[in-house]
């Protein structure tokens, strides 16, 4: 369990995330995770990286049971610093960082994959932000970077998911492939970045992000903001304290969040 990284002999180094049953992330596996992805920008023999994940689903965002049983606003603000971290040290490590998505990708996992430059993805993955739900806010940012403006406010405020075979149209998943293909896809991809020229590869990636037309770092700090707001009021924790006393009930599967209208959220 936790965050691993090899790096194999043609540079690329693959980061995989191991959270068992869902991979809802503990305040420290954020810090893990952006130490990982800090350290592949600062090793000039990694070419691209490879972010994958093990078990059901890619990421399930944030341990919310972490969160309620935890005195005072600690996890709360580590969660919150974890999170920027991450999303932070994805959109900006040094090299290409190719995600490799399978199952679930809500919450915070959006905002890692909606920061990567390439996505791949299983047959049988989906993208959601459940955050309204849980009396949240923030990964708009990343999920703008997915969709179109209108089908992004309606995936938030609805709280539905959208099948990754479906992104393919909107060309921010390159393809979608069986499961047990997955692995083989991202990498595929990641031997040709990897065969380029590193230095301009690298230099190629400093340069898209300058051009890019949003600061996503300022973005989600931005949202992060109001969702302190909902803390403060109260409005969070009713929510946060729903979700764990129904998974404490049975009626959802742990860090799955399920409705009529949305299929597994954290």
């Amino acid at each position: 369990m936790g965050v691993t990284s090899t790096l194999d002999d043609r540079g690329i180094r693959v980061i995989t995330v191991a959270y068992p049953p869902v991979n809802a992330l503990p305040v420290q596996a954020w810090f893990d995770l952006a130490d990982a992805l800090d350290e592949a920008s600062r090793d000039l023999a990694t070419h691209v990286v490879v972010l994958r994940a093990e078990g059901k689903g890619f990421n399930a965002g944030v341990d919310i049971k972490e969160m309620q049983h935890t005195e005072g606003f600690e996890a709360l603000i580590g969660a919150n610093r974890g999170c920027f971290a991450a999303f932070k040290a994805v959109y900006e490590c040094a090299v290409p960082v190719i995600a490799a998505v399978n199952g679930f990708c809500v919450g915070g996992g959006v905002g890692l994959v909606g920061n990567a430059d390439c996505i791949v993805a299983s047959d049988d993955a989906f993208f959601g932000i459940p955050e309204v739900d849980r009396g949240a806010l923030g990964a708009a940012t990343h999920l703008a970077r997915m969709v179109p403006p209108h089908l992004m406010r309606t995936l938030y405020f609805t709280g539905r998911n959208i099948a990754a075979a479906d992104l393919v149209q909107h060309g921010s998943v390159l393809e979608v492939v069986p499961r047990d293909r997955l692995d083989d896809a991202a990498l595929a991809v990641a031997a040709e970045i990897a065969r380029k020229d590193t230095r301009v590869i690298r230099m190629a990636k400093e340069a898209i992000n300058g051009i890019d037309p949003i600061d996503v770092n300022k973005s989600y700090r931005f949202e992060q903001g109001f969702t302190m707001e909902l803390n403060l009021a109260g409005v969070a924790d009713e929510h946060r304290d729903l979700f764990v006393n129904r998974q404490s009930a049975g009626t959802d599967e742990p860090g799955i969040w399920t409705s009529s209208t949305a299929g597994g959220q954290q």
